[in-house]
């Protein structure tokens, strides 16, 4: 199938523009896989200090026989229900790189915090530079320097992308990611829902409150809503980085063992690959064709740095827009493009979501949830329906020989061991999934707003289409506590634009402010015209209300959200993609930006720990450019 002209000008459009990070960032990868294996190239002290702990068996093959090594960075607690079932896996790895001869080393844990837990606590303001410190962990983990390979588990929001960002700093490596699954179905997201707006209303008690909570929230595994966790585990399928289908097997199923063991076996098929390489010398940095060549010598997994090139994250993007996946990935995909050279910004998702059509509704942007996607197809199902249709690129590496195409499997196990795909097939239930040919919108579900309160996002799909143009006069509030006062004083029950600013990474770390979602709903249900701006970030679970987020410049660096006065009229409209305050020019540009409030600064930087991010909110960059504290 031809490439879509759209998709392959963005994708051209990113070449171009990351020609020269690119090209360093593949001179760095050439110079580091010609080395030799840590065992040789290290000090005999080194060496011993690597090794000393491991059984005497798997000391000799390392070290003597030179076996291939796998690093393991696991993101493994048992606070958060999709992380919990990680505590198994590093012995079921072990035992199965043994048996193909190999060892493995937990080379390091990195944290992981639930934004669940979080919002709308203090705690809440660590959670995006979380992602940072994650990538910073990540590194210091395989910085020993001893690996051959690395296994990435991990899950949730900030975790994936921060395993990303920290492995392909270390891209010379094969690296394969392994995921855990989501949760068994419980409570219905949509009943859910329900219940959180009659609290919000002061129709239900806690106890009430609390029950249907953990009804939804009931056991191991992700969440089963289509937040930025499965949106995570969507776009490493479209990326190739996962075994083909690993993405939602829950917790506990038979098949997710062997998937973990086929993710050992599958990293260890690039060992061929790093063999095989030739002297670099004045050859130019492996990529492109190049990298193919290499993939050729009998490897299925090639390093990651390699794989992942501009046509791998427009495919990332791609899936995205067609699942209406999370708008916190318009922040996390930029910065892992970063990490590999490439520079993406939100004009290209904005270009790609033109064109690329919805294929999806799973909660917030329809009823189903992440067992019934998978039921229905899942990933498997949108990729094919992406590849045949010329929305994703076709030849590019992934993990596994076979490229792309393998992705748009379902996995099975079979009697004697090991695993088989069958071919996806059609949908088996149209009101989640749908062939390109009859999508649930012919666009995607992200938009880009510009005006002259700045470049901002807004996901669309599940916005009714009466709600994607609102006008009304603003209120403007310094916290999202403010409008929940005012939300209780009944002060908003009227058409009205609620401005909530001093959210973004510079102010206080860009917290989620899912907490707002009950009260704006109760409004929006009630009738009224209601709207979100604010320059910080909704969960991947933002739905029905019009909420134009991640505005950029934030008001903490003098950006227009600074200006904006009570009772100034502001139009968004998601069909326009415009965000614009209605005065003139002139009255616009004579007005001078509010300071942020120097209580508010000084909370925002006390307690919960936040005293050690004061250097990530100093130093962090828009979130257009990925909110990213290390560039």
């Amino acid at each position: 199938m031809k490439l879509n002209a759209t998709v392959e000008a963005v994708t051209a459009a990113i070449r171009q523009r990351s020609q020269l990070t690119r090209s360093a960032y593949l001179e760095r990868l050439a110079l580091a896989a010609q080395r030799k294996p840590g065992a040789e190239r290290l000090g005999c002290a080194n060496v011993a200090h690597a090794f000393a702990a491991l059984p005497a068996n798997d000391k000799l093959r390392v070290v003597a026989e030179r076996a291939p090594n796998i690093g393991i960075v696991t993101a493994y607690n048992d606070m958060l229900s999709a992380h919990a079932p990680l505590q198994d896996y590093p012995a079921l790895i072990k035992i199965e790189a043994r048996r193909l001869g190999a060892t493995a080393q937990v080379a390091g844990g990195v944290p992981a915090m639930c934004d669940g837990v979080t919002q709308g606590t203090p705690g809440m303001e660590l959670s995006l530079f979380s992602r940072d410190v994650i990538a910073m962990a990540t590194a210091v983990s395989l910085s020993h320097d001893v690996f051959d390979a690395v296994l990435m588990l991990g899950v949730c929001d900030k975790i994936v992308p921060g395993l990303l960002i920290g492995a392909l700093h270390f891209g010379h490596l094969p690296t394969v990611f392994v995921p855990a699954g989501p949760m068994t179905s419980g409570l219905s997201n949509n009943e859910k829902s329900r219940v959180r707006e009659q609290a919000a209303q002061g129709l239900l008690g806690r106890p009430e409150l609390l029950a249907a909570e953990s009804a939804a929230y009931h056991g191991a595994g992700t969440c089963t809503f289509y937040g930025t966790a499965n949106s995570n585990q969507m776009l490493l399928e479209a990326m190739g980085l996962h075994v083909p289908g690993t993405a939602f097997i829950n917790p506990g199923a038979e098949l997710r063992d062997e998937l973990t063991r086929e993710a050992v076996r599958t990293v260890l098929r690039g060992q061929r690959l790093i063999a095989a390489r030739p002297p670099q010398g004045d050859q130019a940095p492996m990529g492109g064709s190049a990298a193919h060549e290499m993939a050729s010598v009998g490897a299925a997994c090639s390093p990651i740095g390699e794989m992942v090139d501009e046509r791998c994250i427009v495919n990332a993007m791609v899936a995205l827009l067609a699942t209406g996946g999370s708008t916190n990935h318009l922040i996390h995909w930029v910065a892992v493009a970063r990490a590999a050279g490439i520079v993406i910004d939100w004009n290209d998702f904005a270009a790609l979501s033109e064109v690329v059509p919805l294929l999806t509704r799973v909660y917030p942007n329809g009823s189903a949830d992440v067992n019934q996607f998978q039921t229905a197809g899942g990933p498997g199902f949108v990729i094919r329906e992406l590849l045949d249709a010329g929305f994703m690129h076709a030849e590019v590496l992934t993990v596994r020989a076979g490229g792309l195409r393998e992705y748009t499997g379902i996995p099975a196990g079979r009697g004697e061991g090991g695993l088989e795909w069958t071919a996806v097939g059609k949908s088996r239930d149209d009101s989640v999934v749908r062939p390109v040919s009859a999508p649930f919108s012919a666009s995607g579900g992200l938009k880009l707003l510009q005006g002259n309160l700045g470049r901002s996002v807004i996901k669309v799909s599940a916005v009714p289409d009466e709600c994607h143009v609102i006008e009304a006069p603003c209120r403007v509030f310094d916290s999202q506590e403010a409008l929940q006062q005012a939300f209780t004083a009944d002060e908003l029950n009227r058409d009205v634009v609620c401005v909530v600013r001093w959210q973004g990474p510079q102010a206080n770390g860009m917290p989620e402010l899912h907490k707002l979602t009950p009260p704006l709903a109760v409004l929006q249900g009630r009738g009224f015209k209601v709207a979100l701006v604010t320059d910080g970030r909704m969960s991947g679970a933002s739905g029905k209300v019009p909420a134009a987020i991640h505005v950029s410049p934030e008001a903490a660096e003098g950006g227009p959200l600074a200006r904006v006065r009570d009772g100034d009229r502001i139009r968004l409209d998601a069909t326009a993609g415009t965000l614009q305050v209605l005065l003139s020019e002139s009255e616009w540009a004579a007005r001078e930006p509010a300071p942020m409030p120097d209580t508010l600064r000084q909370a925002n930087a006390v307690g919960m720990g936040r005293e050690l991010f004061a250097g990530m909110r100093r130093n962090a960059l828009t979130a257009e450019a990925g909110a990213c504290s290390w560039l």
